[in-house]
C-alpha cells in the first residue's frame, strides 16, 4: 500500500498531483487524515475528504509513505509522534519514504536523512542539518525521495511512478499527460 498523509495546511498541488498521477498508473494509494476526522483543509482552503484516518492504518505492508509539504501541514506532521514512529518502522522494513517542499524536515527530525542527499523548499536548508543538501528538483538516496516544492510536484509524482511501477509505466503516464519524462 502507498499512503499520502494529510494534515490541515498541506500543500494541495503537492498532495493531489501525487495521488492523481499514482492512480493514473494503477498504483493503489490512499490518503490519510492526520486530523480527528476525514476532512482536511489545505493551505489554500481547499477541503479534502481523506480515505482513512491515521489511527485506522496498519503500516505492516506499506510500500511507500508520502508527505506533502505546506508550512502548517508539515509542522503538524512533524509534531505527530505516531507518524514519526511509522516512518522509522517503514524505513527499517525496507519501505520507501517520499517528501516534498517543507516535509523533508519531518524525515530529517526523525533521523532518516542523516548522511543522505536530500532537497527541501528553498530557504529551509537549515532543517536538514545532517543531510547533504542539493538544489535538484528531485533527489533519490536509497529508499528516500525528496523534492523542492509545488513547481516540482509533477516531476516528483512521475518519479514516484517510475520507482513503484517502472520506467515504462512512468513514460506512458507522462506521455498521456503531455509531460516530458
Amino acid at each position: 500500500m502507498v499512503y499520502v498523509y494529510l494534515a490541515d495546511g498541506f500543500e494541495e498541488i503537492e498532495a493531489l498531483t501525487v495521488v492523481d498521477i499514482l492512480r493514473r498508473a494503477d498504483i493503489t494509494v490512499q490518503t490519510v487524515s492526520m486530523m480527528r476526522d476525514l476532512f482536511v483543509t489545505g493551505a489554500h482552503d481547499i477541503p479534502i475528504i481523506a480515505d482513512m484516518l491515521f489511527e485506522d492504518i496498519t503500516h505492516e505492508h506499506c510500500r511507500m509513505m508520502i508527505l506533502p509539504g505546506g508550512g502548517p501541514g508539515s509542522q503538524r506532521l512533524l509534531k505527530h509522534e505516531g507518524l514519526r514512529t511509522a516512518l522509522i518502522e517503514c524505513a527499517e522494513a525496507g519501505g520507501k519514504l517520499a517528501a516534498i517542499c517543507a516535509a523533508p524536515m519531518v524525515l530529517a527530525h526523525a533521523g532518516l536523512l542523516d548522511g543522505k542527499a536530500a532537497t527541501i523548499y528553498d530557504g529551509m536548508q537549515d532543517e536538514l542539518p545532517k543531510a547533504s543538501y542539493t538544489k535538484q528538483n528531485v533527489v533519490i538516496d536509497g529508499n528516500i525521495i525528496t523534492s523542492r516544492g509545488p513547481g516540482t510536484a509533477m516531476q516528483f509524482a512521475i518519479k514516484l511512478v517510475d520507482i513503484l511501477a517502472g520506467e515504462g509505466t512512468a513514460a506512458h503516464v507522462a506521455s498521456a499527460l503531455i509531460y516530458e519524462f
